[in-house]
């Protein structure tokens, strides 16, 4: 008896059902990019799960065992991105170093809505692995993911160093710093998980390390926005998740199907009525002087 069910459309697939397990029957060598967004074992909930382990290390030998899971599933030349707690990302690194390559260690930072912490410095950033089974043969498309040059395209200073003093170049590689904002209630792409990552972080890590028609796995896929992400560039796509409640997003957001089990899949019906009772009026209908009031 298989422990997951299985919903497939031509080009993408939802398991449901757990991570290791699912990750152990698909075919060794099969998947070109990997983005792992596990629970981080800080006491969220999700759905009917809470991320607790009964210690630091069975979280680890837990993590081990579905890394071992993800690295046996890349092809030769593939990635995999890691995201992680910032407690529990040093044991996952330390990890992962004698088993692929670690290209970058990277910070996505954001914003925050509130007061953090008042008795320590608060959190305000996740750090991510990109790692990468061939050091010499991988992929890594610079060319989509250029951003502004502040020096050259701003500041227009001179680069005396060259043969022909010039302006420094306008465009980049991103950096290993991430500036995107966290997924917002009356964001478009909002969901009802509490760990809902922006569609333009999982844009950048996918446009970066696939190609089109590669197959893209998110074994923890939660909201499935990065098989939604992968739908939207043209890569296939495998998404894992556990819970009834997520497995339901990701088949209405990949058009898998459109009721599931009778009840029609909707996206999450929001208020835009404030706590005092009036309306919030969208930003892009707020007059200048209201926008700086």
């Amino acid at each position: 008896m298989k422990d997951f069910k299985v919903y497939d459309s031509e080009h993408h697939t939802i398991y449901h059902g757990d991570a290791i397990k699912t990750l152990g029957v698909l075919p060794r060598e099969s998947v070109d990019l990997i983005f792992a967004d596990p629970p981080y074992n800080i006491g969220k909930k999700y759905a009917n799960f809470v991320d607790k382990w009964p210690s630091d290390e069975d979280y680890i030998e837990w993590c081990k065992k579905w890394l071992d899971a993800c690295i046996a599933l890349l092809k030769p030349h593939g990635s995999l991105y890691v995201m992680a707690s910032t407690q529990s990302m040093p044991f996952l690194d330390i990890y992962l170093r004698s088993r692929l390559t670690i290209l970058s260690r990277i910070i996505w930072r954001y914003d925050s809505s509130g007061v953090q912490a008042q008795n320590y410095f608060g959190s305000m950033y996740e750090p991510i692995l990109h790692c990468v089974k061939d050091a010499k043969n991988y992929v890594f498309n610079a060319d989509v993911i250029m951003v502004e040059a502040k020096t050259g395209a701003q500041r227009k200073l001179i680069d005396y160093r060259k043969k022909v003093p010039a302006v420094y170049n306008s465009r980049k590689v991103p950096g290993n710093v991430w500036y995107f904002p966290r997924v917002r209630y009356r964001m478009a792409e909002y969901e009802e998980h509490p760990t809902q990552k922006p569609e333009v972080l999982l844009e950048r890590i996918v446009a970066a390390s696939s190609n089109e028609d590669d197959l893209v796995l998110d074994p923890f896929a939660g909201t499935f926005t990065t098989c939604a992400v992968a739908k939207k560039m043209k890569r296939r796509s495998i998404g894992i998740e556990l819970q009834e409640d997520y497995v339901k997003i990701g088949l209405r957001r990949l058009g898998i199907l459109s009721h599931y089990n009778g009840e029609k899949l909707c996206p999450p019906e929001k208020s835009y009525v404030r706590k005092n009772g009036k309306p919030q009026i969208p930003s892009n209908q707020l007059t200048l002087l209201e926008r700086n009031e």
